[in-house]
C-alpha cells in the first residue's frame, strides 16, 4: 500500500510543493493537496488549519517562506509534531528521535534539490522509539 502524503502551503510555498507533489506523485506516493490552486495572500495558519486534522495517522509536508510559520501554526494542532528542517540530518532526527509526523520547509532558504532531499530523508525514516519514546508520550 503506497504511503500518504499530505501537502499544504500558502502562496510563498506554492511552486515548491507543486515541485515536490509532482516527485511524490511519480515515486508512487498518495497525495492529498489541501490546496491545490494558487491563492494570493493566503495566511499560513489557515493553511495549516485546514491540512492538520488530515494528517492522522499519515505524514504531512507544509511549506511557506521560511518554514517557521507553519511550524508554529501545526504545533499548536493535536496529534501534530510538526519540524521545521533545513538539512537531511534534522530531518532524520526529527523522526527518529521526536517522531515529527509533519516536515515544514522554507521555499525561500532552500533550493528545490535541498527541499526534495531533506523531504526523502524525512519520510524514510522511522522512529527509533526507546529512550525516545517516553518523551514523545508528553508530547501528547
Amino acid at each position: 500500500m503506497a504511503k500518504r502524503i499530505v501537502l499544504t502551503s500558502d502562496h510563498a510555498g506554492f511552486r515548491l510543493k507543486e515541485f515536490l507533489k509532482k516527485d511524490l506523485i511519480e515515486k508512487g506516493y498518495v497525495v492529498v493537496d489541501d490546496n491545490p490552486v494558487l491563492e494570493e495572500g493566503d495566511d499560513y495558519p489557515d493553511r495549516v488549519f485546514s491540512a492538520a486534522p488530515k494528517v492522522k495517522h499519515d505524514q504531512g509536508i507544509f511549506v511557506c517562506g521560511t518554514g517557521i510559520g507553519m511550524c508554529i501554526a501545526a504545533n499548536k494542532e493535536k496529534g501534530i509534531i510538526a519540524a521545521d528542517c533545513s538539512m537531511p540530518k534534522e530531518a532524520h532526527l526529527a523522526r527518529a528521535h521526536n517522531n515529527a509526523n509533519v516536515l515544514c520547509l522554507g521555499a525561500r532558504l532552500l533550493t528545490r534539490d535541498q527541499a526534495k532531499r531533506i523531504m526523502y530523508t524525512f519520510l524514510k525514516t522511522s522512529f527509533e522509539g526507546g529512550r525516545h519514546a517516553r518523551r514523545v508520550e508528553k508530547l501528547a
